[in-house]
């Protein structure tokens, strides 16, 4: 059972967990985007991980 009544629960934003707490490499976000990391793939991927960041993985692992 609770300890939380109904008024503190709706007044507590909730905590989501993102795939971008955690570093990644390169090669894990052209993986994880379907594509083979060769070498133009994982170019890209580091383009976009330096370009933007977190958002470049929330778009692929939210």
């Amino acid at each position: 059972m609770s300890s939380t009544s109904p008024e503190q629960a709706a007044a507590t934003p909730p905590v989501w967990r993102t795939g971008a707490e955690q570093p990644w490499d390169p090669e894990d976000l052209a993986m994880a985007q379907g594509r083979d990391p060769t070498p133009e793939n994982i170019a890209r991927a580091r383009a976009e991980l330096e370009r933007d960041g977190a958002a470049a993985i929330e778009r692929t692992v939210p």
